[in-house]
C-alpha cells in the first residue's frame, strides 16, 4: 500500500493531481484546496489512502496526516465511498466538518451532492463517539464553528461568489478571528486580493 508521496506536480486538474515521484507519475485524487493551490513543475508531498476493489486501485491525497486519519474514518461509514468522502472533505477545513459532526448539525453535510438527509445522520450516529474521542477536551471550542461557518459561506454566496472562492476565502481567515462580522470582512479582503 502506497501511504505517501512527494515529488513534482506534472498535471493539475480540477479533482485531482499527477504527481511524479522517481520516474512514475501518480494519478491522486485531491480535494480542491490542494488543486487550487496546485502548479505544474511545484513540488507536493500528500499522504496517501490506496482504495482498491477488483478492478481499479486508486489513490486519495491529503496534506495532513489528521486529514487522512478523518478521511479513513469517513469512509468506514455506510454508503460513504471514497468519491463522496472526498465531497465531504472538500466542504471546509477539518475542524469545521468536526464541529458539524460534534453539534450534531445533519445541514452541514447534505450540501454535498449525493448526500441526503438519512445520510447526513448516519455519519453524525457513526462518528461522533469516535470524534469526541480523538478531541481530547477540544469538543467546547468546535461547539458554535459550524453554523459560523455556514452562515459565512451563505452570505459571501449570496454576494455572488462561487462556493469554491467563499470556501477558499474562509481557509484563509485567521483562526483567531471567531467572529461572524469579522470572518465575513477579513474573507472578503482575501477574496479582494485574487
Amino acid at each position: 500500500m502506497i501511504g505517501y508521496l512527494s515529488g513534482t506536480i506534472k498535471a493539475v486538474r480540477k479533482n485531482y493531481v499527477v504527481l511524479l515521484a522517481g520516474e512514475v507519475g501518480y494519478k491522486v485524487f485531491v480535494i480542491p484546496q490542494i488543486s487550487l493551490s496546485a502548479e505544474p513543475n511545484q513540488k507536493l508531498a500528500l499522504f496517501i489512502h490506496t482504495h482498491v476493489r477488483e478492478d481499479q486501485l486508486s489513490l486519495f491525497g491529503f496534506s495532513t496526516l489528521p486529514e487522512l486519519d478523518f478521511f479513513e474514518l469517513l469512509i468506514t461509514v455506510s454508503g460513504v465511498g471514497p468519491k463522496l468522502g472526498m465531497s465531504i472533505m472538500s466542504l471546509a477545513d477539518l475542524e469545521m466538518i468536526k464541529s458539524g459532526i460534534v453539534n450534531e448539525d445533519p445541514t452541514v453535510f447534505t450540501k454535498v451532492s449525493g448526500v441526503g438527509q438519512k445520510t447526513s445522520e448516519r455519519l453524525i450516529v457513526e462518528l461522533k463517539g469516535k470524534i469526541t474521542d480523538d478531541l481530547g477536551g477540544k469538543e467546547e471550542g468546535l461547539r458554535g464553528l459550524s453554523q459560523t461557518h455556514a452562515d459565512v459561506i451563505d452570505v459571501l454566496l449570496a454576494l455572488g461568489y462561487s462556493r469554491t472562492e467563499a470556501r477558499q476565502a474562509l481557509a484563509e481567515v485567521p483562526r483567531e478571528v471567531t467572529n461572524s462580522q469579522d470572518k465575513i470582512r477579513e474573507a472578503l479582503r482575501s477574496l479582494a486580493k485574487h
